[in-house]
């Protein structure tokens, strides 16, 4: 959804806001490292050096990683031991991840640098503040993560640019990593003692795309509340059944709050006030028109849940190991992805079900038998144009393909590193796969509302205040009925409109949604 470019971030010892995440991932403000930060860094990188004079084996400074943890490492071979940690671990394969992901990865391992506990060294806190300022994007295939000991190749890929190395994209050029950095004049860095280590055990890759996806439902599910209500008015239906004391008599916050939304939608409309003192035809709406307080609203208490979810991680300071309080390094679980990933897959449960609703009541409208009198399929001459027929179409294939990306990821493990980490979370596939459902959702949402609009211009009465602002918004790019015509650039248009957030501007232009 679209939001302003914010100012600087500032990278403080505390957590960063969701708000904060979105805007310097999506919207590339900058960001800057707070004082208090710079001084956390300094005291804890003091720990790990004096450790690593010690005689005794300290994991990650002075030994191997994972099932080689047993290993003694020289402290001659310790600057490679870095080095080749980044590098192996650098493994992804498959599509490269969006822009926005992969900034969000760099933006969080740098918050939890900040906090102190990790053992770097300013320098590398800085770089990766350079990087993200400079707008250097690693590369990052899609397959690599399996969500716990952190993001393990999607966070390497990060720290391979940070050394030069690599491939990165600037301004949505391909270059290598060492060509950028010398065109930004950036040094590359060269690791010591647990940078490597400190520098891909996070689960930054899986909060950065928990917080897109919070930001993106929160605004869709407003826009589900749009397109619900002007699917009520379109079929002549009943807004008796949002009424605030019938919402109280179930008291979940998230149902009062989209049945709130949809009372403002439909206030002030022509054509519920014109079948109201008629009477209505039915007794009762169907369950895709009168429930949908119900579904919008457990989805929006699933994303509440969800969002107090992120805020924990988000005040989290993670790796293994890690720089205590009181000074001592010590290894620790808390880079299992089992939190985050099991939020990402609930918002992909809901992201299907709130789906799913939409398509059933935008087939309510191609059904001369349900939608109260309108043309079969809304379309202009029936039988000799086909209207929304296979609009239809292309949402009921997405909300199928939703349904298959609702099967949580998180239900499945698969062990590696010679069994040493044999229970793994996958919450970045969990994550990927709700990017996708989000984006289909907005697809579905955005041929609702086309059709919706399309039905209450052709029922032929006055419409909300609202519901005519937000046709006014749909016919500045998309024709109204008429013969058939080339379908899919007014799909499409509509998908911007919904993605863009233009259409909940025009909505807000006239009334309170939230």
């Amino acid at each position: 959804m679209n939001l302003a470019p914010d100012a600087a971030v500032t990278i403080g010892v505390g957590p960063l806001s969701i708000h904060d995440v979105v805007a310097v991932a999506r919207y590339r403000a900058p960001v800057e490292l707070d004082p208090a930060a710079y001084d956390a860094i300094t005291a804890s990188r003091a720990v790990i050096e004096a450790l690593a004079d010690d005689v005794r084996p300290h994991y990650g400074v002075s030994t191997g990683f994972g099932a080689l943890a047993t290993k003694h490492i020289a402290p001659e071979q310790r600057v490679q031991l870095q080095r080749s940690l980044v590098r192996s671990h650098a493994a992804s394969s498959g599509a490269e991840i969006d822009a926005e992901v992969v900034r969000a990865t760099m933006l969080l391992r740098l918050s939890t640098m900040a906090t102190g506990r990790t053992g770097v060294r300013p320098i590398v806190a800085e770089t990766y503040t350079a990087l993200l300022n400079a707008g250097i994007t690693p590369i990052v295939g899609e397959y690599g993560s399996l969500g716990c000991s952190g993001d393990l190749a999607p966070l390497a890929h990060c720290a391979l640019a940070v050394m030069g190395e690599g491939d990165v994209r600037v301004a949505g050029e391909l270059l290598p990593a060492s060509a950028a950095l010398r065109a930004a004049g950036i040094e590359p860095v060269v690791l010591h003692e647990k940078e490597g280590l400190a520098l891909i055990n996070g689960t930054d890759g899986m909060l950065g795309m928990l917080s897109l996806a919070i930001t993106d439902l929160q605004a869709l599910l407003t826009t589900a509340d749009l397109a619900a209500a002007l699917s009520v008015e379109g079929l002549a239906g009943t807004d008796r059944v949002f009424a605030e004391d019938l919402q109280q008599l179930r008291p979940h916050p998230g149902q009062a709050h989209s049945a709130a939304n949809m009372r403002a939608v439909l206030k002030g409309s022509g054509t519920i006030a014109a079948h109201a003192s008629n009477g209505f035809t039915r007794v009762q709406d169907a369950y895709s028109l009168r429930c949908a307080p119900q579904v919008h609203g457990a989805a929006r208490d699933t994303v509440e849940h969800t969002t107090m979810v992120a805020k924990r991680e988000l005040a989290s300071a993670i790796d293994n190991p890690v720089v205590t309080l009181d000074g001592r390094l010590e290894s620790n679980g808390n880079f299992h992805g089992a939190p985050v990933g099991y939020a990402l897959d609930f918002l992909a449960i809901v992201s299907a079900d709130v789906a799913s609703m939409s398509e059933r009541r935008t087939d309510r409208f191609l059904d001369s038998n349900r939608n109260g009198g309108l043309n079969a399929f809304l379309a202009g001459d029936p039988g000799v144009d086909s209207g929304h027929m296979i609009a239809q179409y292309t949402q009921a294939g997405i909300v199928s393909e939703l349904k298959r990306l609702a099967a949580p990821a998180s239900v499945d493990s698969i062990p590696t590193s010679a069994m040493q980490e044999d229970h793994v979370s996958m919450g970045w596939s969990a994550g990927l796969k709700l990017r996708r459902s989000i984006d289909g959702l907005s697809r579905v949402l955005a041929i609702e509302l086309l059709t919706a609009a399309r039905g209450i211009e052709m029922r032929g009465e006055t419409p909300s205040p609202v519901s005519a602002a937000v046709i006014d918004s749909i016919r500045e790019r998309v024709p109204g009925a008429g013969p058939d015509r080339y379908l899919a650039p007014d799909i499409a248009a509509s998908v911007e409109l919904v993605q863009s957030g233009a259409l909940l501007a025009a909505a807000r232009s006239v009334t309170d949604l939230h």
